[in-house]
């Protein structure tokens, strides 16, 4: 008798994201893997930033070896149901409105940029000038 698949929603899956309780979607398969939390090259750090999502593109974009992906068949599960898996949302940057300085600090701030320069070349002069008056 062949063993019928188990099909996990997204929900499920997505609440076992700890150490002792490890659940990945791959490809559309969910797979346990925290039998090999422990064992895992890249440190069980990797695998639990990859919990609640979809971790397909971040297991590919590894490249792991054909020895890793034939021994995911020990750890695989079940298939996540994939309508309810969350569609993947483009990001989109928070709209920020340019601030206008006040019309009067904008005639300041011109105003400063061209005396700061001129009183430290100044105050340049004048401790040059002082200074060379006691070496004589």
């Amino acid at each position: 008798m062949a063993e019928e698949k188990k099909v996990l929603k997204f929900e499920e899956v997505a609440q076992h994201n700890t150490a002792k309780d490890c659940w990945l979607i791959i490809a559309g398969k969910v797979y346990d893997l925290t039998p090999f939390m422990d064992e895992h090259p890249g440190g069980d750090e990797v695998l639990l930033a990859a919990t609640g999502k979809d971790a397909t593109n971040d297991f590919e974009d590894v490249g792991h070896s054909n020895a890793a992906r034939e021994q995911m068949a020990e750890f695989y599960i079940g298939d996540v149901d994939e309508s309810t898996v969350p569609v993947k949302r483009a990001y989109i940057p928070p709209v920020q409105g340019v601030q206008r300085p006040q019309a009067g600090s904008d005639v300041l701030v011109k105003i400063l940029q061209f005396l700061v320069p001129i009183l430290i070349l100044g105050l340049a002069f004048a401790v040059r000038h002082f200074t060379k008056s006691e070496d004589q």
